[in-house]
């Protein structure tokens, strides 16, 4: 799997079992998902490329470093959303683009309900935001909106996979590195992941 990248973190590890605990508060839980994302997105954005940009210190003027990409944060809703923070902590100036995607209960397969890319692409880098990767469903079509966008440089960053859903990335695209804070078991009959959390959405936002 060489273009997957799960977390060896000490800090990932930590705050993922309080993540993964049934009896954190949803509140608890919002503020671990931003936390886990800012960590997972400083690996993610190691390879980002930067220009010199001279600038001044208190002491003298020396040649600096500034991003030369423009990012894009691309939250898959609604269960995405609660990572956009931990990024724009780190990343401020990055533009978030929403897409909208819903399993079907019976084809488990994704439907697209929601887009507002314009025309042409804005940023030359996508991090696709989701905190699981389960049947790999709506990250390969949102990877597919992306790729006739016309964005070159796609990354998918989430905080458990399902070995199935890593599969089904691979295999679909094998261009876009996955960042993910664990890869847990398996999924089960109903294409949950196993140990997993539960449903990431429904935890954030205290529904369900």
């Amino acid at each position: 799997m060489s273009n997957v990248y799960a977390s060896k973190h000490p800090l990932v590890a930590h705050k993922l079992s309080r993540l993964r605990d049934k009896h954190t508060e949803p509140k608890k839980f919002r503020e671990f998902v931003r936390e886990i994302t800012a960590l997972l997105a400083y690996e993610a954005t190691a390879d980002l490329a930067v220009v010199p940009r001279e600038l001044e210190t208190p002491l003298e003027t020396m040649i600096g470093s500034e991003l030369k990409e423009k990012i894009g944060l691309v939250p898959i809703l609604r269960a995405g959303l609660g990572m956009v923070e931990g990024i724009w902590e780190l990343m401020p100036s990055a533009e978030v683009w929403h897409i909208g995607l819903y399993r079907d209960e019976h084809t488990l397969r994704p439907v697209e309900y929601y887009n507002k890319l314009p025309t042409e692409p804005t940023v030359s880098v996508c991090l696709i935001l989701d905190p699981m990767l389960a049947t790999g469903g709506s990250a390969t079509a949102t990877t597919d909106v992306l790729k006739r966008w016309g964005v070159k440089k796609i990354k998918f960053v989430g905080l458990i996979a399902a070995p199935e859903g890593v599969k089904a990335m691979q295999t679909a695209h094998p261009d876009v590195d996955i960042y993910i804070g664990a890869i847990d078991n398996r999924l089960n009959e109903h294409a949950y992941i196993v140990p997993g959390l539960g449903d990431a959405g429904d935890r954030q936002f205290g529904t369900g």
